[in-house]
């Protein structure tokens, strides 16, 4: 080897090894700036707390506090129908075509389509059982139903009517 070249050799090991310093310093300090942060809480177990010491109930007294006891009877009837899907239409047409077109048009995940062939052995099994398997989900062989077709907000009766829409529009 030529002097040259001993001499670019050590530099670039002084170059080297200063990086691997840099880098295990840099890694040490991560280290401690992590242990630093507060640790972040755990959702469930602040809902538990907000649970625990959060109001048991409410008193109402007097002519106002009839006037907020009907007020508040009214917001949470108003919540209810808000949290049912699609505002509680049974209209089968309506639900599928906002929910479950987009499994039974297309066939993704292993879903019937509209189509005679693909329904023949499960319409054998009954309506009810259809029902069920729609309401409670279904694992097949072919695919995968999920309850209430993904859509939890769903009523039983929604569902059925989705189903019953759905069996009269077989092609």
């Amino acid at each position: 080897m030529r002097n040259y070249d001993l001499e670019f050799l050590k530099k670039f090991s002084m170059v080297i090894g200063f990086l691997v310093l840099v880098t295990l310093g840099l890694m040490i300090a991560a280290y401690f700036v992590h242990h630093q942060l507060p640790q972040e809480v755990d959702p469930r177990a602040a809902q538990r707390t907000d649970n625990r010491i959060g109001p048991v109930g409410a008193v109402y007294a007097g002519a106002t506090g009839a006037a907020s006891q009907q007020a508040a009877v009214a917001a949470a009837a108003a919540k209810a129908a808000s949290q049912v899907a699609y505002g509680g239409t049974l209209d089968g047409k309506v639900i599928f075509d906002s929910l479950c077109a987009g499994c039974h048009k297309s066939g993704a995940g292993g879903a019937p389509t509209m189509d005679a062939s693909h329904w023949a052995a499960r319409i054998s099994k009954g309506k009810d059982t259809l029902h069920k398997h729609a309401v409670e989900g279904f694992t097949g062989t072919s695919g995968v139903m999920p309850p209430k077709g993904g859509n939890p907000a769903l009523t039983n009766e929604q569902v059925a009517a989705t189903v019953d829409w759905m069996l009269g529009n077989i092609k």
